[in-house]
């Protein structure tokens, strides 16, 4: 959902408490919508997260994020107005989605001025803009308008303006009891109470607008004209909500569906949904955000970028397994090979009993466990009996052929159908663009990929996921291919233990500095690492393999993150996703 503006109060007033006070100490742009401004100062360090594009929201973050090889434009601007610039304020226009951080920021002779970081919340028109302390703008991450435009203008050198208010909707915050009632009374009949409230209303989200038909008649759909009793549960439960914001009483609440995934949240406490969901209270507003688009976000971002890269995977997974299909009915067909040997065999010992021209030979069949049995062979008429029979002895040698190159085929094209699964798991497990990037060098490599004439510019590899073990051993898995190449082959030591699930894809993991022979509990943490950060993570327990990396090798001519092991033990692992976050080492 997006962040509604008493959202965004509850999470200025968390922000007000953290972080007026601390200095700016570095600005990174990550994606093309989002900023990090990393702080400092007397209750810490910490990261404030801003994302004005599809998933709009500010937080503090814990999260980390890949930077592009070269900053944008505003960022590089940003750097140069604020770096070092303190936090002095942060303000919001009543029910509105737009914050303003007010920044102390010295200039290059160190004279301090004020200005202003504003980011406006609202829908595709969002923007982060920066003005001086006049409120001249100096420039913005999306400019809109110009001279032919209808719309707000935000360019540089324009005096900033506010966004315009929503007409003909009221500030819950404002208006009175006999104003409501007065209001209420007005109203279609035929509307139901939560797209009454939402119409009405600016600055309450369509969750609290069912979330008050709910607490009031105990149904999120409740017809307006089914009201008995002109108003007054909804006027009460109206009310004291809006008594529960203006006193600040903000409470941060996580809605999960199935599977723990993360639905909506809210300022304060949802009923509606009973045992349908479920609504779980977090420690804090910035930490709830977090942990909901991190998730959300995060897959959605990797999705798409990589959409184009599963398109071509998944149309050469279908094109291959067809032709395994295919390759294995021939295989299949040629079964029965060894009955064209025998003909042959049969012709010639009867070639006595032949004539030039005969159609059928009835002979007796010596290849049957059956006594007496006989068989009938199909003949060319036009051929010599000696000619009958080279032509099954070389039907015979032909099929022999075949089958031995299609089994040749069928073994090539089903290492080349797992290669495709373990990319297509490595995009799943992707964490950020450099990620993709890596895997989709890798496929270039490997053809399936059209490689593209470019600038040469430095390429620069992420680094494994690390996690450190409760007795504080270090843990390394490999996020793609590439990687559990590189892991395995080249950074671990020939004493370290790796671990992969057993005959399904997934990551290389790997125990370092542990010896040849880890605690228990950093052994079965590992395991668990590696089940999670593999194709069975929704399963229930996984088979580990575990062995010495000197006993890991990579075949002549393997694909990426291909290897043989011996003298591997196995553990059985759950893929618990509280565990691995908690080991987890940004």
């Amino acid at each position: 959902m997006p962040l509604d503006a008493i959202c965004l109060a509850a999470v200025r007033e968390e922000l007000s408490g953290r972080i007026i006070g601390q200095k700016i100490d570095k600005v990174q742009q990550p994606e093309r919508d989002v900023l990090i401004l990393s702080l400092r100062g007397g209750a810490g360090s910490g990261r404030l997260l801003i994302s004005a594009g599809s998933d709009m929201r500010v937080h503090m973050t814990e999260h980390r994020f890949d930077n592009p090889d070269s900053p944008p434009m505003f960022c590089m601007l940003l750097r140069k107005h604020i770096t070092g610039a303190r936090i002095s304020a942060i303000n919001q226009p009543p029910a509105e989605r737009v914050l303003t951080f007010v920044l102390d920021a010295p200039d290059a002779m160190g004279i301090v001025s004020e200005k202003r970081l504003i980011l406006e919340l609202i829908g595709r028109s969002s923007n982060v803009i920066l003005t001086d302390n006049e409120g001249i703008i100096i420039d913005c991450l999306r400019r809109v308008g110009g001279e032919l435009s209808d719309r707000r203008s935000v360019l540089p050198g324009l005096l900033y303006r506010e966004p315009p208010v929503q007409e003909g909707k009221l500030d819950p915050l404002a208006i009175s009891e006999s104003a409501w009632k007065k209001l209420f009374d007005s109203n279609c009949t035929g509307a139901t109470v939560d797209k009454w409230l939402l119409s009405a209303f600016s600055a309450l989200s369509p969750l609290i607008c069912r979330e008050l038909s709910w607490r009031a008649y105990g149904d999120v759909d409740f017809l307006l004209a089914d009201i008995a009793d002109g108003g007054e549960a909804l006027n009460r439960e109206f009310f004291a909500l809006i008594r529960q914001i203006k006193s600040g009483s903000f409470e941060p609440y996580l809605i999960e569906g199935a599977n723990n995934m993360p639905g909506d949240f809210s300022f304060t406490h949802i009923m509606q949904y009973e045992n349908i969901m479920s609504v779980r209270r977090e420690e804090g507003f910035s930490e709830m955000l977090d942990s909901f688009f991190t998730q959300t976000a995060q897959i959605t971002r990797i999705r798409q970028r990589a959409a184009s890269m599963v398109k071509t995977l998944n149309t050469a997974r279908g094109r291959l397994s067809r032709k395994l299909i295919a390759q294995e009915a021939e295989i299949e067909k040629s079964a029965d090979r060894d009955s064209l040997r025998e003909s042959g065999d049969i012709i010639m010992a009867n070639m006595h009993m032949m004539k030039k021209g005969q159609r059928i030979l009835a002979a007796h069949d010596f290849f049957s466990d059956q006594e007496g049995k006989m068989r009938e062979i199909a003949l060319d008429p036009l051929k010599t009996p000696q000619q009958n029979a080279a032509k099954y002895y070389k039907a015979y040698s032909k099929a022999k052929s075949a089958v031995k190159y299609l089994s040749e085929q069928v073994g090539l094209g089903s290492e080349e159908l797992k290669y495709i699964d373990s990319v297509l798991e490595g995009i799943a497990r992707s964490e950020g663009e450099r990620d993709l990037q890596e895997i989709r060098r890798e496929l270039m490599q490997t053809g399936y990929v059209k490689a593209q004439k470019q600038a040469k510019e430095k390429q620069t590899e992420s680094a494994p996921l690390r996690f450190e073990s409760s007795t504080g051993v270090l843990i390394l898995a490999g996020k793609n291919n590439a990687q559990n190449d590189k892991l395995t082959m080249k950074t671990a030591s020939k004493s370290d233990v790796w671990l992969h699930a057993q005959k399904i894809h997934g990551a290389h993991v790997i125990i370092s500095g542990g010896g040849p022979e880890p605690d228990e509990a950093t052994l079965y943490e590992a395991a668990a690492i590696a089940a999670y950060y593999s194709s069975a993570r929704s399963g229930g327990k996984v088979p580990v393999d575990y062995t010495l990396v000197k006993n890991v090798k990579k075949p002549p001519g393997g694909r990426p993150g291909m290897v043989t092991y011996t003298a591997q033990k196995t553990i059985i692992a759950d893929p618990d996703e509280s565990l691995v976050k908690r080991l987890r080492k940004m």
